[in-house]
């Protein structure tokens, strides 16, 4: 089913519609690994010395997956309807949330791997 802001415009260059569709693939991609991630921790690494702590990275990798998953495809249509339109490609908040998600967990493993005592 085609959604009505699909015949709305113009086609835009088909090499920018393929692009914009291998950028909703990569965001998909990435959603798929932050969940692989969050199974990883949770069912691999061992126990952290704080005991709630792995879980609760795996289930913030998990979280970050599922919305980036969710989200991938409101983005693709919405630089798509913007092609069509000739507007400025818009401005979003999900390149900036998953960056800070992951830098986050990073700082928490760094940590926890420099503070961890065998």
């Amino acid at each position: 089913m085609t959604p009505r802001w699909y015949e709305e415009g113009e086609e835009p260059d088909y090499r920018f519609t393929l692009a914009n569709e291998r950028t909703f693939l990569a965001w998909l991609r990435t959603a798929l690994a932050l969940i692989a991630g969050a199974v990883a921790l949770a069912q691999l690494v061992p126990s952290f010395s704080v005991a709630w702590l792995r879980t609760g990275l795996a289930v913030l990798l998990a979280v970050a997956g599922t919305v980036l998953a969710a989200f991938a495809h409101r983005r693709w249509a919405t630089v798509q309807r913007a092609m069509r339109h000739q507007r400025p490609l818009p401005v979003d908040w999900l390149p900036a949330a998953m960056g800070t998600i992951a830098a986050l967990t990073g700082l928490v493993v760094v940590f926890v791997v420099l503070t961890h005592r065998p």
